[in-house]
């Protein structure tokens, strides 16, 4: 399995965002263009905060995902609760996870913000191999999402 090149990721994703400021075209071209970069993400896409403490689906790559998620809830409730990454090599053993696809064993979630730091929502990536992903991809995949968001004026 060959790592992500996201110096390119994040040439591909500047190029197609450049100037555009809806966030959800942005969300739209950035779980598009991460979905397939690297075949451990097996369902890739954005939980939008709708209203106090609750998310719902925004757009994505893969099979259907649950389309309403309440902070208390999984993973990602619990990235949008804490405001922290989530990287989880084995979603059987995180208590409260959400199992919207029953093929998942492994997910990392990072929380989505505006240039002045307000919570748009979270940005989840699933897949069906065990302990997926690392240190380095979230690292990568947040500097991704926050050069995107903040640039954008979201």
């Amino acid at each position: 399995m060959a790592a992500v090149d996201y110096q390119a990721l994040g040439a591909a994703v500047e190029a197609l965002t450049h100037g555009e400021t809806d966030t959800v075209a942005l969300m739209a071209t950035v779980a598009c263009e991460v979905h397939h970069a690297d075949d451990r993400f097996n369902w890739t896409g954005f939980y939008r905060v709708v209203a106090p403490r609750l998310l719902k689906i925004g757009p994505y790559q893969g099979g259907h995902g649950c389309l309403v998620i309440p902070f208390e809830r999984g993973v990602c409730g619990a990235c949008a609760r804490t405001g922290e990454v989530q990287l989880v090599p084995d979603v059987d053993a995180f208590p409260g996870h959400i199992a919207c696809a029953s093929s998942t064993r492994s997910e990392l979630v990072l929380p989505v913000r505006t240039g002045a730091g307000e919570l748009l929502g979270v940005f989840d990536i699933d897949s069906d191999l065990p302990a997926a992903f690392t240190e380095g991809d979230a690292a990568e995949l947040q500097a991704l999402l926050d050069k995107v968001f903040a640039e954008a004026g979201a």
